[in-house]
């Protein structure tokens, strides 16, 4: 995983776990403090000797020092979100089909106790869990079947947004105000409006 930096120049983020070489580094957020999260799904890649041999959540610190796994037990771990306040962590999983929460723990990693089923996404309609996004009331969007679902903090369904495409493959506000939600699939990007600005990037530090 790498990061642009605003000259230009390219930043490796993370490439190894253990010396042992990522799959395929999928979604990223950073937390206000700097922290930097990431899905590391490995879609049944067939790895090679010196590879990681299941898909990981990890964690790596602002000076890019110490790379953590957060937790393997997912199937396909692809979009994840913090909630506004960051003290729960939402991760969906595109095989299983489902968004699952962990509470944070205060030295940035999950408490693995908390870990639940926060909603279903499946449906008769194409499409899988990719992208998650969080509005500053903490409504959760992700992709899903038939669209993009729209949850509130509790897990319950509020709605769906159509769009006719098979598949979302990512989400995110933008906009000057921060209420302009955009979608991609494949080959395609459109937005919506919507009335809740989402969470800004980056997000504000804690004091």
């Amino acid at each position: 995983m790498t990061r642009q930096e605003l000259d230009g120049s390219i930043t490796v983020v993370a490439n190894n776990f253990q010396g042992r070489r990522l799959n395929r580094p999928n979604d990223v957020i950073v937390k206000a403090d700097g922290c930097i999260y990431f899905t590391d799904p490995n879609h049944n890649i067939v790895p090679e000797m010196w590879d990681l041999q299941y898909p990981g959540v990890y964690r790596v610190t602002p000076d890019l020092g110490t790379v953590s796994l957060v937790t393997d037990t997912f199937v396909a771990p692809n979009g994840l979100a913090f909630s506004p306040d960051e003290k729960l962590m939402y991760i969906n999983d595109t095989r299983r089909g489902h968004i699952r929460v962990f509470e944070m723990l205060p030295n940035g990693l999950l408490a693995k106790q908390t870990d639940r089923v926060f909603a279903d996404l499946r449906g008769p309609e194409p499409g899988v869990p990719d992208g998650m996004k969080v509005d500053i009331a903490g409504n959760v969007f992700c992709g899903g079947a038939g669209g993009v679902w729209v949850l509130d903090q509790s897990g319950k369904k509020l709605g769906r947004i159509v769009h006719g495409q098979p598949q979302t493959t990512n989400i995110a506000f933008g906009g000057p105000d921060w209420k302009t939600l955009y979608f991609t699939n494949w080959n395609f990007l459109g937005s919506v409006n919507v009335k809740i600005p989402g969470m800004p990037v980056p997000a504000t530090k804690k004091s």
